[in-house]
Formats: C-alpha cells, structure tokens, sequence
C-alpha cells in the first residue's frame, strides 16, 4: 500500500519534533496505521533552516498554498499559529480534499465551527489532539474514552506559563512580576507573555473541551476569562494557611440552566491530587456520572509531547481515510446534527464558593458589619482568618471562605463592603471549587 503523503505546514518547535518523531519511530508508527506516514513537504519562510532540519529528505517550499494546492499531499498539518493565514490555509486544503491535523487551538476556538462544517461538506477530517494539554490525550479521552459518560465538569490546569509562575510564588514567596521575569528568561513565557497571563490561552482549550464534553458549538466569545496578573503573594499564602492551592483553572460545568465556561484564579484543596500540579506541567480533572473523576497529567508543551499529539492524530486518520464519512468520529465527539443548544451561562448565574480579602480597621464591630452584609444576601461563612496587625499599626486583614452563592450576590456584597469606613481599598474576590 502507498505511504499517506503529508504537508507540513512551519517547522519551529513542534514541527521539527514531528518531523524528527515521526522519523525516529517509523517502524512503530507504520505497524500502528497500517501503512507509512512520510512528510513529502515542508512550507516554511526559513527554507535554509527548513533543508536543514530535514536534512534533504522532502521538498521544501517557501509557499504554503503550494502545499495545500498539491494533489499529492493526502493530509495537512498546520502549525503556523494565529487566526489570520492559518485559517485561509486550512480552508484551502480543506477545500482541495486534504485531511487536516492543526496544534491551532486559538484558531478552533475562534473558528472551528465554519471549520468543522466546511469539512464535513467535503467528507475530510480535521484533528486536533495537540491543541490542547500538549502530549496528553484528553481529547481522544472525552470524545471516545468517555463515550459512554454525561460529562458533568471539567477543570483543568491547560496553560503551562501561569502553572509555573503560580508554583514559584508560593514556593518563593515572590511577587507576580519577579516571577514573570524568570519565568521569560527560563524561556518558560515569551516576550509578550499577554495570551497566556491574561488566561487566553486557557479559555482557547477549555472552550474546545467543553464543545466537546457537552455536544455544543465552539463558543469562545463567550466564555469569561481572568488572567493571573492581580494575584498577590499574600493571596497565596493565606489561602495555604486556609489549606488551598490557589492554580489558574479551565472550568466548564454543566447546570440545569447552561454550560458554565470560566478561567480564574482558583482555590482547590491542597489534598487534591490536581492542587500538587507543579511547574510547567498540565492536568485535566473529567468528572463523568459513569466514571466519576478521571485525572489526566503530564507535559503541557514542548517539542516531542506536542509532536507525539499530532502524529496521533495522523495515524489516525490514516486508519479511518477509507472509510465512509458517516462512519469516523464526529469532531466534536456528538453527531453534527445532534448539537445542544444549551446556552453557556453569564458569569453573574455561576454558582461557586468564594475567597474573600479586605483590609480593615482593627477595631470592635468591624467583622459584625461584614457579616451582616453577606447575611442579608444569604451568602454564609465556610471560614475566616483574621491577621494580627503588625506592630505599631492599626489595620489588618480578614480573609472570609464562603458557602456557594451565586456571582451576582458576591457582587452586590462586595460593593456593599467596600462603603464601609472601616474597610480600605477593593475587597479581593478569588473563587473556590472543591472539585470533589
């Protein structure tokens, strides 16, 4: 049987892993897909370093559309990045008959909808394990592994920068922008480190996630994202005094009313096997009503995990590329047809747990006009930390955990709160999930 023919799109970091994987374990691979894989073209701006990378062994172009274009290119990977020019070239090949494998997940969240349809109009398949989580499989084990489950939630640490400039704080008892700036010298963040501190490139995965857990479109635009820049090393160390972790979470969680898609900050117990995540490592918690809670761990990015998705999913589509189309796994686990229409909920209906800091004169009465605050809008207390102040000063921080409420009553609390003339400045509002 003829080898599939594949067009590889950039041969930066995960390129050149795919290319050097793919060679290294040819043997393996072709067993496992029942025929060889072999890139045929590469498109990249560097021709010199691309020749040099794969050593003379395939047709190097500084042109992508011609690889897109080519009749003999059977599948496409685009690791180029970004929604402009990659997406013109997804579409390109789809629209010419190519199969596509993308790392693309700011370009699936955004688009993947008209992606999706587009494909399925042309009877290929897109695949996209690498989009998410780097080298685990959590989107083979949502859309086939959990087949059988009605996934109920999902939270999962999916960006590997703010893992690690999370665990340093705590570690290091460092600010935020110390770390940061260790954290771009250790090659940990980039230059402009915006997408992943601000929890974008977060909400890019937890949107693809919960597309597929629940069976609806790709919903980006609406999904609420909060990054890690606010965060105070206080904030973390007395939430381990409280016995939390604080980890920036992809939540998405399914509710009588809607789909609750979020990225925050979060509280978790420091028991919980996802609150000891480390470094630039990544996990997702699946929580299915068959199987319970299922734990996926390892490495988030990098060359050869990245590299190890995407050649995944080119042995699997190499598998199903003769099969009628009507016979592969849908893209987004659920029949196209068969989509929900469940709404993904605004943040003021999330129901959660809460983290609460102020600062606050040291006197008699304070606390009580607090709490009454909180009791009038039936928000009660789980637990409270109230710090001795220093030396010679007269104010000091309460730290209150509260019971699930809704968003909008934590709102309309806090701003209730911080009229008080016993409390100075904002009140710091960090949410809290038991996940258990």
């Amino acid at each position: 049987m003829k080898p599939i023919k594949v067009g590889l799109l950039g041969i930066g970091t995960v390129g050149s892993g795919t290319f050097n994987v793919l060679k290294r374990n040819q043997l393996e691979i072709t067993r496992r897909a029942g025929r060889s894989i072999e890139i045929a073209m590469v498109a990249d701006l560097n021709v010199e370093r691309a020749r040099e990378l794969t050593n003379g062994e395939c047709e190097v172009v500084n042109d992508a559309n011609l690889v897109v274009t080519n009749p003999d290119i059977d599948i496409v990977i685009e690791l180029i990045g970004g929604y402009g020019i990659a997406k013109d070239l997804v579409m390109k090949a789809i629209a010419n008959g190519k199969h596509v494998v993308t790392a693309n997940k700011a370009l699936l969240a955004t688009h993947g909808n008209e992606i999706f349809k587009a494909a399925e109009e042309k009877g290929v398949m897109v695949a996209f394990e690498a989009a998410v989580a780097g080298g685990i499989p959590i989107i083979k084990a949502l859309r086939e592994g959990l087949t059988a489950n009605r996934i109920q939630w999902i939270a999962g640490i999916i960006n590997g920068t703010t893992n690690f400039i999370l665990s340093e704080m705590r570690d290091k008892g460092l600010d935020f922008a110390t770390v940061l700036k260790q954290a771009q010298e250790l090659g940990y963040a980039e230059a402009d480190p915006t997408f992943d501190i601000e929890g974008v490139d977060a909400a890019h995965k937890a949107t693809i996630m919960a597309s597929i857990a629940y069976g609806i479109p790709m919903q980006f635009d609406k999904a609420h994202v909060e990054g890690i820049t606010k965060l105070q090393a206080s904030d973390i160390r007395y939430a381990e005094e409280l016995g939390y972790r604080i980890k920036l979470l992809g939540i998405s969680k399914r509710t009588e009313d809607g789909i609750e898609l979020r990225v925050h900050p979060t509280l978790i117990p420091e028991k919980r096997l996802i609150a000891n995540v480390e470094g630039a490592m990544n996990a997702v918690l699946v929580h299915g009503d068959a199987v319970g809670a299922t734990l996926y761990y390892g490495k988030g990015a990098g060359s050869e995990p990245t590299a190890s998705a995407v050649i995944a999913d080119l042995v699997d589509i190499t598998r199903l590329a003769t099969a009628d189309p009507e016979h592969r796994v849908p893209y987004l686990a659920f029949q196209s047809n068969s989509l929900s229409d469940l709404p993904v909920l605004p943040m003021a209906e999330i129901v959660t747990s809460y983290y609460l800091r102020m600062h606050v004169a040291d006197k008699p009465g304070v606390l009580a006009d607090v709490t009454r605050i909180l009791a009038d809008l039936t928000i009660s207390i789980d637990a409270m930390l109230q710090k001795e102040p220093a030396e010679g000063e007269t104010q000091t921080d309460i730290i209150i955990l509260t019971h699930q409420t809704k968003e909008k009553n934590i709102v309309a609390a806090i701003e209730k709160i911080e009229k008080l003339d016993s409390v100075f400045g904002e009140v710091t509002k960090l949410r809290l999930e038991e996940l258990s």
